[in-house]
């Protein structure tokens, strides 16, 4: 399961997590809110029997919506451990969008991230290297462009005079025609 329809669509089968998981919507609201399941759900049978939940973009959900996950599962399995026993794997890349709250401040957003949740001490960290949708394609320019998005989400894409050259590689612009085009683009 993924938190966008689109992230969703990528994989087989895929849904997202508030179909799958019926997150509740006033999570901002409720202190302790849990999942709209009921117990004698198709749903419910599901997630009592799993060994183990895959959820993608999980920076991009309310930290709560994790801790109304625990408290569903451990009704639904009767089972007081993390989670009610089962194994969560978390798909997380935190340079990508962080919760987004209306009419919130920055730390409001910061505070619903899934690092400030109590359950994130129990989560075992493990980092990926490999785009491996792009080393299964074997194609040069989507592992270019992965390169550079790389680059620029670890902060060592030179901003210098390469821009330039850069954006015409990744979208293929014609920069030639733009006069102080650098100084036009920064300001904007």
């Amino acid at each position: 399961m993924a938190f966008s329809g689109i992230a969703a669509t990528l994989m087989e089968g895929g849904r997202t997590a508030h179909s799958v998981l019926k997150l509740p919507l006033n999570k901002n609201v409720e202190e302790y809110p849990v999942c709209n399941i009921s117990k004698t759900s198709g749903q419910a049978k599901v997630l009592q029997t799993c060994k183990i939940l895959v959820w993608d973009e999980c920076t991009m959900p309310h930290k709560k919506s994790l801790e109304a996950l625990d408290r569903t599962l451990r009704d639904l399995r009767k089972n007081d451990q993390l989670l009610g026993g089962s194994l969560l794997l978390l798909a997380v890349d935190f340079r990508q969008t962080l919760p987004v709250i209306p009419n919130s401040t920055r730390a409001d957003e910061l505070n619903a991230c899934l690092k400030t949740s109590p359950l994130w001490k129990f989560v075992k960290r493990f980092t990926l290297k490999s785009n491996m949708r792009v080393r299964f394609c074997r194609d040069e320019t989507a592992q270019h462009f992965a390169d550079i998005l790389q680059q620029i989400g670890e902060g060592t894409f030179p901003t210098d005079q390469t821009v330039k050259s850069a954006l015409q590689t990744i979208f293929g612009l014609k920069l030639k025609r733009f006069k102080n085009w650098s100084t036009k683009f920064i300001q904007a």
